[in-house]
């Protein structure tokens, strides 16, 4: 991709009244736009961290046995009705009547529509386990909107559902959702507190939030510097009392970002909904359910909290928008414009997604830009460099500059690629 047909507006300077680095960060590189308050238009590069984040998702999910389907925005209220949540949710569910005065809404989560759509289908125990997931966007009528993408109205959630014929099988799936999850979020190079949490409105009585440190957030983790126990911030559990694991150090707490959060929800929905099946006697039993949920667009700005320094976003390999930018200085220059498309092509070929940096702009815009969009490495052409056969990478994680012969450049990545060095995170 060559920048000047992308589209990558850029801003220099902080956005008024942004408090977190990942929404200023968010603006500046242009991945996102705020309509209004809590409403974001994902642009081309935000879009492409999206999807590969997605990808990551769907590639854990798969693993494990999931299925995906795509359920619908629109919901009928009378859904929520059989379950009592259209009152537990009542302050965030945004509702309208249709033209045909039905009474429907937005979907802010689908546990009702799911069970509303197995239900349909499976009648036998021979039918079960059944595991199906979606990526959908969420509406949640938020008073208060926070941290730009993190608390928005309007958001991106992986929400996913196992149907088990007993306990023991929900227990089987919930493992294997807990295992993925740990899978995705280190995919996405983040360090998450794993925690027992309450179920809350979703209903159930086991849950476990996934949890990752950061300046911003809503949540509180508390660890200890002795033994690095982690836990939920809870009344016996308050910052500065002894560590309940090793009983010697003092419990130290932190400002966190629920990323993920998954339930045993057992029959609740089941129940209230009348979704059941046929055992092996031939008896009408409830199907046992699991939801598991992980906010997709939130862990976007998870990962810039996480992985960012004062000169812009540093992304981690599997969910950089680019895995290489190429950035010639002269770009009126014809001999470093052939050397740069040749890099291109080579690159290219190799299987690697590049963005070429053809602007007619000066060194020191587009080494600011690259900087702060992050791209794991950069290679760069000068006059200099093409007079001494060589090319300068970059490393942004670390800053290391290295110059490389312009022949061993591809070589040189491989062996970069092969032993994973992208994937060291902060």
């Amino acid at each position: 991709m060559r920048w000047s047909q992308f589209y990558i507006p850029t801003i220099k300077e902080v956005p008024l009244g942004t408090e977190a680095v990942s929404h200023q960060l968010l603006l500046r590189a242009g991945l996102v736009h705020m309509l209004t308050s809590g409403v974001y238009s994902y642009l081309p590069l935000g879009l492409r961290v999206l999807r590969r984040i997605e990808a990551i998702i769907r590639e854990e999910m798969n693993a494990i046995g999931a299925h995906e389907l795509f359920l619908p925005c629109l919901q009928p209220m009378e859904l929520w009705e059989q379950t009592g949540r259209d009152q537990i949710m009542k302050d965030v569910i945004i509702s309208f009547e249709d033209k045909r005065g039905r009474t429907m809404c937005l979907g802010p989560t689908h546990e009702e529509v799911i069970t509303d759509l197995v239900k349909s289908y499976v009648q036998s125990y021979r039918q079960l386990p059944v595991v199906l997931y979606q990526i959908q966007t969420k509406f949640r009528d938020e008073l208060r909107t926070r941290f730009g993408i993190v608390r928005a109205c309007e958001f991106i959630m992986k929400d996913a559902y196992s149907f088990d014929r007993d306990k023991k099988g929900l227990e089987k799936n919930y493992q294997l959702m807990y295992g993925a999850y740990v899978k995705i979020f280190k995919r996405c190079g983040l360090d998450v507190v794993i925690m027992e949490a309450d179920s809350g409105a979703m209903g159930g009585d086991v849950s476990h939030e996934f949890m990752v440190k950061a300046n911003i957030g809503e949540d509180f983790v508390v660890e200890c510097p002795l033994c690095r126990f982690q836990g939920a911030l809870k009344e016996n559990q308050d910052e500065g009392k002894m560590c309940p694991k090793c009983k010697k150090g003092k419990l130290k707490k932190s400002i966190a970002i629920e990323l993920g959060h998954i339930f045993q929800l057992g029959t609740k929905y089941s129940q209230a909904q009348q979704a059941l099946f046929l055992d092996e006697n031939g008896k009408q039993q409830p199907i046992v359910m699991g939801c598991y949920g992980i906010g997709v667009s939130r862990l976007i700005a998870a990962i810039i909290e996480n992985n960012s320094d004062a000169a812009g976003i540093i992304w981690p390999p599997e969910v950089a928008p680019f895995d290489i930018e190429v950035l010639p200085v002269q770009v009126t220059d014809k001999a470093i414009m052939e050397a740069a498309n040749k890099l291109y092509d080579d690159l290219g070929k190799k299987g690697w997604t590049v963005l070429v940096d053809d602007r007619d702009e000066s060194a020191g815009r587009k080494f600011n830009d690259a900087d702060l969009i992050g791209i794991p490495w950069r290679i760069t052409l000068g006059k200099r460099h093409l007079t001494d056969g060589k090319v300068e990478l970059k490393n942004r994680r670390s800053g290391e500059v290295t110059l490389i012969d312009k022949t061993k450049i591809l070589k040189e990545l491989e062996n970069k690629l092969k032993h994973k060095e992208l994937c060291i995170s902060t």
